[in-house]
């Protein structure tokens, strides 16, 4: 989502000429009214939904990523808020800002695009991901990707695109993209079976009648490192982090901050074991409890909390469309929607099994954590934040 004249209004003004691209999955009513807003900005154009294939149903273009062109390299931006205010207000986020990349020498990038990637393939990656848009207008972007040193990222891509994944293309996007956890983290298989999985959504969608349908088998088998040699029943799941309704009550918003936590009463209805899973949301350490998430992050603890195996920040909430779900024995992976993140691996932070990590905001050395550790349950008296839609 999108508010022209508010986003307009964070550039310093001797910069709110410069052309900007915005690339949007709205149609009718709603694209119209984004091209009406930037009909006083002439320097603004948009790679709108027809483009950016956006043709699966009940699919949307959910990415939130900035790339940034300076005289002097580029900047790579991968977020969870819209660039709406509400959005940056009063609610917890989750940003991953890269390093400034220098432009590669001429001499360097004639033609071969891989040129000045990193050992996480970052830029790679990110080409596949913008490629798979199959738009014109991100052709000069494209372009300009190829032409940076990106040698100094240190997170992974994980990216979500629109489509049937077939062969090698079902490995690229949604859960199965996660396969690189066992790739790149094949010796940590014995010391993780005691190691729980959480998950931080703002909104669920419909994931099965129960938790084998889809959550514990499908997609937890690419989150657990090894999955083959680790029995899934043996994995503690903790799946979800989702405010209670006292928790949006008693929030910096009060109730309008549900909206940017949607879970339909109608699918919860459908899926009550979820429930067995949720914990609340508290963020004492950063002084974030009253600000509701709209950040989604997924990762696997140490018992003790003061590590990570891995730590994941993304757009993508908990649902098959965000993440994709097997079709045809297995062949295929269908995603519905436009998701991106980075993962964050031990390897390429200068340790060869874990990432240390903190929810206090003075522990500057280490991972924050958006939330507190150890996670607290819902009790009896906890429910959950319902929508009817």
């Amino acid at each position: 989502m999108f508010e022209i004249p508010w986003l307009m209004k964070q550039y310093p003004e001797q910069f709110r000429s410069k052309p900007l691209l915005l690339v949007h999955g709205f149609t009718a009513g709603n694209k119209t009214a984004l091209e009406i807003e930037a009909t006083k900005y002439s320097n603004i154009k948009f790679c709108q939904k027809l483009q950016a294939r956006l043709e699966m149903i009940y699919g949307t273009h959910h990415t939130k990523m900035m790339i940034l062109l300076y005289e002097e390299g580029m900047r790579v931006v991968i977020h969870t808020s819209n660039l709406v205010e509400r959005d940056w207000y009063q609610k917890t986020q989750g940003m991953w800002i890269s390093p400034l990349f220098p432009k590669l020498k001429k001499e360097e990038n004639k033609s071969n695009f891989s040129r000045g990637d990193s050992p996480t393939n970052f830029k790679k990656d990110l080409l596949d991901y913008i490629g798979s848009y199959k738009a014109y207008q991100l052709k000069d972007w494209q372009q300009n990707i190829a032409d940076h040193d990106m040698s100094s990222a240190k997170v992974v891509i994980i990216g979500s695109s629109p489509g049937r994944h077939m062969a090698e293309n079902k490995h690229k996007f949604g859960h199965m993209r996660l396969h690189v956890l066992n790739s790149f983290m094949d010796h940590q298989k014995t010391f993780l079976k005691s190691w729980p999985v959480i998950g931080q959504y703002s909104s669920i969608g419909s994931l099965g009648a129960t938790k084998d349908a889809w959550l514990a088998t499908e997609f937890l088998s690419h989150t657990v490192e090894g999955s083959s040699c680790v029995p899934l029943a043996s994995i503690n799941l903790k799946l979800k982090i989702f405010p209670t309704k006292d928790n949006v009550r008693c929030s910096l918003e009060g109730y309008p901050a549900g909206a940017s936590i949607p879970y339909s009463i109608n699918v919860a209805k459908k899926q009550t074991y979820l429930t067995s899973y949720f914990h609340h949301w508290i963020s004492k350490g950063r002084g974030r409890s009253r600000a509701m998430p709209h950040i989604k992050s997924y990762c696997r603890p140490s018992p003790s909390s003061q590590e990570v195996a891995w730590f994941l920040v993304t757009s993508a909430n908990l649902s098959k469309a965000a993440w994709g779900a097997l079709e045809k024995k297995g062949s295929q992976l269908m995603i519905r929607s436009y998701e991106l993140g980075v993962l964050f691996l031990p390897k390429f932070f200068g340790s060869k099994k874990t990432i240390p990590v903190s929810s206090d905001i003075n522990d500057t050395d280490k991972l924050l954590l958006p939330y507190d550790l150890p996670l607290k349950p819902y009790q009896k008296e906890g429910k959950s934040v319902l929508m009817r839609f």
